[in-house]
C-alpha cells in the first residue's frame, strides 16, 4: 500500500493540514451515509436529547453530552424545528460509532487509514472519538474558530483529526477554513471537567486568531483532510439549500497522557482501541 510521499509529509509538518482528494470512493462514503440513515430512522427523540452549539456551550453541562464518550448519541442544531424530520434537524451523532457499529468500524479500520496514521507520525494510535456531522441546509450552525487539542488534551499534544467529506464541501454550504502554519502556536485555552461537576474553559491567552489569513478547504466527496490538533479551523453556518455531511475521527498517541479531567471519558469496560481489534 502506497503511503504519503515525502513532499506530503513535509507539507503537513509545515502547514498542520493536508488535503487528500479521492481517499475514499463514492461507494465507501455512501456506505457510511446509508448506515447513518438507518441509525437515524431507528432513533426515537426524547427530552434528554441535547442541542449542540459551539457558540453557546450549554450542552457542555449536560450529562447526556458528558457521558457520550463510549456511546452513540444524538445532538440537534440550535435552530432546529421540531416539525422537521430528524435527519434535517441533527447537528451530529457521536462519539463512539467507530467501536460500537460494525459499518463505522470497518470504515475507520481500513488498512489505508492505519497507514495514514503512521505517515503523520503515530506510533501507537488510539481511536478516541468519532462524529458524524450533518451541517443541514439552512440551519447548520457555525463552528467557531478553535483547535482540537484543548478539548482532547494529552501530554504531550498528540490529537489529530481525520475529516472526511461525505458530500462536496463548498464555501456556500459551510466548508472548513483553516490557518495553515499556526499549529505552532501555544494553546489559547483548555476545556475540562470541574471537580464540583460540569465543565469550564480555562483561558491562557485571550487574543484572537489572525483570521485574515484564513483559507477555505473546498473539497469534493471522498476527500480526507488531516488536521493537526493545534491547527485553528472554523466553518460558517450553512445557509445554502444543500447539506454538508462529513465524518471526523480523532486519534491520540497511546504513549501520551490523556488527562482524567478531559470532558470525553470512557468507562473502564470500554478502553480505547487502535486500528487492530
Amino acid at each position: 500500500m502506497r503511503g504519503l510521499s515525502d513532499t506530503q509529509k513535509r507539507s503537513f509538518d509545515q502547514d498542520g493540514v493536508l488535503v487528500l482528494p479521492d481517499f475514499f470512493t463514492p461507494d465507501e462514503c455512501d456506505s457510511l451515509r446509508d448506515r447513518m440513515a438507518d441509525i437515524v430512522n431507528a432513533y426515537e427523540p426524547s427530552e434528554s436529547d441535547t442541542v449542540f452549539s459551539t457558540t453557546e456551550q450549554k450542552h457542555a453541562q449536560e450529562e447526556y453530552f458528558l457521558t457520550s464518550g463510549d456511546k452513540i448519541r444524538f445532538f440537534f442544531e440550535e435552530n432546529s424545528d421540531p416539525s422537521l424530520p430528524t435527519n434535517v434537524s441533527l447537528n451530529k451523532v457521536g462519539h463512539a460509532m467507530h467501536d460500537l457499529d460494525p459499518v463505522f468500524s470497518n470504515f475507520v479500520r481500513k488498512p489505508k487509514m492505519a497507514q495514514l496514521a503512521r505517515d503523520v507520525g503515530f506510533k501507537d494510535p488510539l481511536l478516541l472519538q468519532s462524529m458524524y456531522i450533518f451541517k443541514p441546509p439552512k440551519i447548520g450552525g457555525e463552528v467557531v474558530w478553535h483547535t482540537d487539542h484543548p478539548f482532547l488534551w494529552t501530554d504531550p499534544p498528540s490529537v489529530k483529526g481525520f475529516w472526511v467529506a461525505l458530500e462536496d464541501a463548498t464555501i456556500e454550504n459551510g466548508c472548513l477554513w483553516c490557518l495553515p502554519g499556526l499549529h505552532t502556536l501555544q494553546p489559547k485555552q483548555r476545556f475540562r471537567r470541574k471537580e464540583a461537576g460540569g465543565t469550564e474553559m480555562q483561558i491562557f491567552d485571550n487574543t484572537e486568531f489572525p483570521t485574515e489569513k484564513k483559507i477555505p478547504l473546498e473539497v469534493e466527496k471522498g476527500t480526507l483532510v488531516v488536521i493537526d490538533g493545534l491547527l485553528p479551523h472554523w466553518s460558517s453556518a450553512n445557509l445554502s439549500d444543500t447539506s454538508r455531511h462529513a465524518f471526523t475521527l480523532h486519534i491520540i498517541e497511546g504513549s501520551a497522557n490523556y488527562l482524567d479531567d478531559n470532558w470525553l471519558q470512557r468507562s473502564p469496560e470500554m478502553p480505547l482501541q487502535g486500528f487492530e481489534i
